[in-house]
């Protein structure tokens, strides 16, 4: 009977951590691009918790929100029971990130910083869930795909453009940003590269003194009521005297996903449409 009850047992001490093992994986993804890029290597049905503006794919607004742009919940974060949360290390607050280090939860940070680095972090969650073969193919399929777009802008006649941030107070990107990577590969030389801040709050007056050919305006989705510029007031600025405004999808420029691409070819195309009309009024 004895040594029934101590095989039991020892069944018992192997069979538990193979379970557990079996689980899948519970993650909680603390930012759009991070959700956009499980789903995108099939991992997305692990994901248990996000923020409430990752909203692609249409699966992802299903998932429980646990926070958004004044931070997260650790108690509902608690309540999940992760078995690991992948954040955005400059997009998610630090105190945030800290408590979540001090409970012990393994962490894994998202922090892209050049266009061809989506390939990277795509294979790093294709590692970190599982789904390698996958991670794979999506990671090679962007490579190609950026790289055809990078091709297809060589040579292009270099224009300078103003990329509007937000309207008020007026906003916009410096050189070390990724926006400024995006703008520069559809051969856009960004007038506020050389600011000292990344994103310098910025006046009027400074726009007119920089003479940009194109102003890209991007779109957002928000719940607050965006300001508009009338522009027209300002003839004197190239971009407004030839009327090259650029609207862009900013749900596909801001988040370091696959998607990211769609919304750099689309830009490269207004840009071109842009060259073309400048070329033949002066």
């Amino acid at each position: 009977m004895l040594k029934r009850i101590v095989f039991g047992l020892l069944l018992f001490a192997v069979n538990v951590p193979q379970a557990l093992a079996d689980k899948p994986l519970r993650i909680v993804a603390l930012a759009p691009h991070i959700v956009e890029n499980l789903y995108a290597i099939g991992a997305g049905d692990l994901i248990v918790g996000t923020l409430d503006y990752a909203d692609y794919p249409q699966e992802a607004t299903k998932i429980e929100r646990i926070g958004g742009y004044n931070g997260i919940s650790i108690e509902k974060l608690l309540m999940l029971k992760p078995d690991m949360v992948i954040a955005w290390k400059s997009g998610n607050q630090a105190e945030d990130l800290a408590q979540i280090k001090r409970l012990g939860i393994e962490l894994h940070l998202s922090n892209p910083r050049s266009i061809e680095g989506v390939a990277k972090e795509i294979l790093k969650l294709g590692q970190l869930t599982g789904h390698i073969e996958q991670s794979k193919k999506v990671a090679e399929a962007f490579t190609v795909k950026l790289n055809a777009i990078k091709a297809a802008q060589h040579n292009k006649t270099m224009l300078t453009g103003f990329y509007q941030l937000w309207p008020e107070p007026m906003m916009t990107v410096s050189k070390n940003t990724w926006i400024n990577q995006l703008i520069e590969t559809c051969q856009v030389t960004n007038v506020f590269a050389d600011s000292d801040t990344d994103y310098p709050q910025i006046s009027i007056e400074n726009v007119i003194v920089t003479k940009p050919q194109v102003i890209i305006i991007p779109d957002e989705k928000s719940k607050r009521v965006i300001p508009t510029v009338n522009w027209q007031q300002w003839p004197e600025i190239p971009a407004v005297k030839y009327e090259q405004f650029i609207s862009v999808n900013a749900d596909l420029l801001h988040r370091f996903s696959p998607r990211m691409l769609d919304g750099l070819a689309q830009m490269c195309d207004k840009v071109e449409v842009s060259r073309k009309l400048i070329k033949s009024q002066l």
